[in-house]
């Protein structure tokens, strides 16, 4: 099974490290046989929820899906995020909370947003024996603060402060950094100078490693299509097809067929009502 230290000897060997999210047992089976660690994303507010964002989502949400994708983990290491305000009301509740994504849903380090603000909140979980992995750039948890799903990094006063906060985290103890929709020079730069990996989404192929949405990649939902995903397949269009094609073959009696159905065993349906007379 991969470990921490898996990110670090990736780094090491100059080997790119594969992530995906993952919010269910079956997708995380599929997943687990190539990537290297699965995230659940407090994402699953919009794609398995319906949240307008990932502010709503609640540590039972993610304890609920994290338990799911434990089950179906066998090699990658299995990452939670730490939902919207888990980790801001004080470091005893987050030390607390990040220990019920471990203990009770099963993952083997959690993913806090933000720099310098949550340092002491990071030394205190990883004292406790829980890996950290940051988040920087464009955190989608201050949606509200940053008035919208906007890139960050793009001046000079954001890019300073997006190094600082990375070389911060890194004293701290992050075993690894997410870096979310940054320039891809400003991603480059950072993780040159960091001993870390980072791990990219929508900030160029200079990180140490990519993260995206599986959902997103997979074209699973056909009006979701921001700049930083490629997707790789288009399943919302062959889920439809193939529903449609159920549909009609129900309508017409062409489904289910004598291979799909049951017969009695030894007797006919008559014999259920024959009486000797």
């Amino acid at each position: 099974m991969n470990t921490v230290e898996t990110f670090t000897k990736k780094k090491s060997a100059k080997e790119k490290i594969s992530m995906l999210t993952s919010y269910d047992f079956l997708m995380t089976k599929l997943i687990d046989k190539s990537v290297d660690a699965i995230l659940v994303g407090d994402s699953l507010g919009m794609v398995m929820l319906g949240y307008e964002d990932t502010t709503r989502v609640s540590m039972e949400d993610m304890i609920h899906h994290i338990k799911a994708v434990s089950r179906g983990v066998e090699k990658s290491l299995l990452v939670g995020d730490m939902p919207f305000l888990s980790y801001h009301l004080g470091i005893k509740d987050s030390v607390l909370n990040a220990g019920r994504l471990v203990r009770e849903g099963g993952c083997k380090a959690v993913k806090l947003e933000g720099g310098e603000e949550i340092k002491e909140h990071i030394k205190a979980i990883i004292s406790a024996g829980i890996p950290v992995m940051g988040h920087l750039g464009y955190t989608p948890q201050s949606v509200n603060v940053f008035g919208g799903h906007k890139a960050q990094g793009r001046t000079i006063e954001t890019a300073k402060k997006i190094i600082e906060d990375a070389l911060i985290l890194e004293e701290s103890g992050v075993f690894a950094i997410v870096l979310e929709c940054i320039p891809y020079d400003l991603a480059d730069h950072i993780s040159k100078q960091l001993k870390i990996p980072t791990i990219g989404i929508g900030s160029g192929s200079k990180c140490d490693g990519q993260i995206l949405v599986t959902h997103d990649m997979l074209g699973l939902d056909e009006d979701f299509n921001p700049r930083h995903v490629k997707k790789y397949t288009n399943l919302s269009d062959i889920i439809n097809k193939a529903i449609l094609k159920y549909v009609n073959e129900v309508k017409h009696e062409d489904f289910p067929k004598e291979q799909n159905s049951y017969a009695m065993d030894g007797f006919n349906i008559e014999d259920l009502f024959y009486e000797e007379s």
